[in-house]
């Protein structure tokens, strides 16, 4: 049952950072891809900083979310403009 609660949570934040960061989505696998990677960046980033894992569904988009941003942010850095 974790993994569908893993599914959800990855879905949810991937699609809301694409909200956030604005540009087209990328498919619901790497969306969720994405959301999944951005929870672990984020839950890693809220534990480096003294946040304690608790806190629900909402509390974990939202740390999911916010590593997410984060990464989409980091990648498109790197990445540069297209064209």
């Amino acid at each position: 049952m974790h993994i569908i609660w893993w599914i959800v949570v990855g879905l949810l934040a991937g699609w809301l950072t694409g909200l956030v960061m604005g540009g087209p989505g990328k498919g619901f696998v790497l969306d969720v891809v994405v959301g999944l990677v951005g929870a672990l960046v984020g839950g890693f980033l809220m534990r480096l900083i003294g946040f304690r894992p608790e806190g629900g569904l909402v509390y974990t988009v939202l740390v999911a979310v916010l590593g997410a941003v984060l990464l989409t942010w980091i990648f498109r850095r790197v990445t540069g403009p297209k064209g």
